[in-house]
């Protein structure tokens, strides 16, 4: 893959992060990730407390408490769109809704008043208080405050770590994974070693147990994903965070393997749970039917039974006997299309290439907002060469990108619906908004139905042409223009530094200027 330049439009500090898939001759992605947002350039990703919310929030019956004012806390359930089985306090947005005077004067009293109202009223097993960019600034003791507040009212109160400038939403998965390592009872841990060393015949009884981390419950997914598993005699203790409770993720240690499907926001906290538990994670996604496959199988070799070898290849070849029929009608609908993907991490992207082959399209832009150098590379030797590859895209750069690339379907988050619907190109909403399950066999059913009636509908013959610029009308400015005018920009900027040092010529010329303009100066 060879660095390609202006492949876009865009800032010359951009540039290094768009590049398009070439033969593989150098081995090397000269592709720039992994780093802070250019000022600017008008980045689709999303801060701290974001990143930290979105995984928090799908614990169905904690207390959700946002120091901090009260724009913040509008982010909230809806934005996640996570579903319970159970109690929905999750549901419920709190916040200690911080004015100028707690600024001046702080707001630990604040909050404190605000936990102990929270749990008079809800009796919670556990609250989640967020920091947001103004306590960093003041300097809350929101550790000391939450201590106090867990040893009177006797049920953890964890302090998130989520001040929003502290870097992205990567760094907000961080603080989520701290916050839960709090829940998590190393006593189960110790219950499952006795296990371990128990007699053959106790061990034979034992019923294998995994956790699935980084799956949300978005839509129900969860829901289409614990039956394939509890059909090969396996308990899933908790989804992390999808419809979990404060209890089930404290049980969490007692589990044999982990499965990771959000590697962004749950790889920090398996490797932890690798190193202070011994629980051995593999990564795993429930999104088409080669993924799904990939998991069952591996998850059974992992615990080395052949029983229950044999019944994860029977439940593959039931399920796909099943869809397969309706999969083939829809893929004589889309064969041929081009589909473009952008997502907040690596491990959606790359499930979507391999969901896109089994449906014949070709993915030929693909993108995420916290992808790393491993990530790309991977993403690079399963895209097919002229696919541009693009780290922390604007819209701008999207849009653009959308019109070259000929595109007839984009898969991303709610932000960029629009940019898509603007520009005559179909949209599915891969993320948080959506209402109907993609994981599983009948969510892949379901996501290939909405990208068939998302391609073929008629509503697109009625769009205007695809382009950035109005019907008719040529660019206000040239390049050429663009590079003068800021040329004269700097030329003024220096002579603004000359003039200033100079107060009685500036004075003059205001003078001189006001005369001219036949207004009376002041002076």
């Amino acid at each position: 893959m060879k660095e390609n330049a202006r492949i876009v439009n865009t800032l010359k500090e951009r540039q290094p992060y768009i590049a398009r898939k070439q033969s593989m001759e150098e081995g090397v992605i000269p592709l720039s990730c992994d780093n802070n947002s250019l000022a600017g350039a008008m980045s689709q990703r999303a801060c701290v407390y974001s990143g930290a919310r979105v995984v928090l929030n799908p614990v169905t019956d904690a207390v959700h408490l946002v120091h901090g004012p009260l724009g913040c806390a509008t982010y909230t359930w809806d934005i996640r769109g996570a579903k319970s089985s159970g109690v929905e306090t999750n549901r419920n947005s709190f916040t200690t809704d911080m004015k100028e005077i707690d600024v001046v004067f702080g707001g630990e009293k604040k909050l404190t008043r605000a936990i102990d109202e929270l749990v008079e009223l809800y009796r919670p097993p556990v609250v989640f208080v967020y920091s947001t960019c103004i306590v960093g600034i003041i300097g809350d003791g929101l550790k000391s405050v939450c201590k106090t507040a867990s040893e009177k009212h006797k049920i953890p109160v964890i302090p998130v770590q989520s001040e929003g400038f502290k870097g992205n939403k990567s760094d907000g998965y961080k603080a989520a994974c701290d916050a839960l390592k709090q829940l998590i009872d190393p006593g189960a841990n110790e219950r499952r070693n006795k296990v371990e060393s128990s007699t053959k015949e106790e061990k034979a009884e034992k019923k294998p147990k995994i956790n699935i981390l980084g799956d949300f419950n978005v839509a129900g997914d969860v829901w289409l994903v614990k039956p394939l598993f509890e059909k090969m005699g396996i308990e899933v203790i908790v989804s992390m965070t999808g419809d979990s409770t404060a209890e089930s993720i404290s049980r969490a240690a007692e589990a044999d393997l982990n499965l990771v499907q959000c590697s962004g926001s749950m790889t920090y906290l398996a490797k932890w749970m690798k190193e202070e538990y011994g629980i051995p994670f593999i990564k795993a996604s429930f999104f088409g039917t080669d993924d799904i496959s990939l998991a069952l199988r591996s998850t059974a070799e992992y615990f080395g039974c052949e029983k229950m070898e044999k019944k994860a290849e029977k439940i593959l070849e039931e399920e796909t006997r099943r869809i397969i029929p309706e999969i083939s009608r829809i893929r004589q609908r889309v064969k041929g299309k081009k589909a473009a993907i952008y997502m907040g991490g690596a491990a959606k992207a790359l499930t979507l290439i391999k969901g896109f082959a089994e449906l014949g399209m070709e993915v030929v832009i693909i993108g995420t907002q916290t992808g790393k150098k491993e990530d790309y590379e991977q993403i690079s030797y399963s895209v097919r060469d002229g696919t541009v590859i693009v780290d922390d895209a604007n819209p701008l750069e999207l849009a653009e990108l959308l019109i070259k690339q000929d595109v007839d379907l984009m898969v991303a988050g709610v932000k960029e619906r629009f940019i898509a619907y603007k520009l005559g190109v179909a949209f599915c909403d891969f993320n948080h908004d959506r209402v109907v399950e993609f994981e599983g066999f009948d969510g892949f059913v379901n996501f290939a139905r909405e990208v068939d009636a998302s391609i073929n509908s008629p509503v697109w013959k009625a769009v205007r042409q695809r382009t950035l610029e109005p019907p008719g009308e040529k660019p206000a400015y040239t390049e050429k223009q663009l590079s003068e005018s800021s040329e004269q920009m700097e030329q003024m900027e220096q002579t603004e530094k000359i003039m200033s040092r100079k107060p009685g010529i500036l004075r003059k010329t205001s003078l001189q200027a006001a005369q001219d303009s036949g207004v009376e100066s002041p002076v």
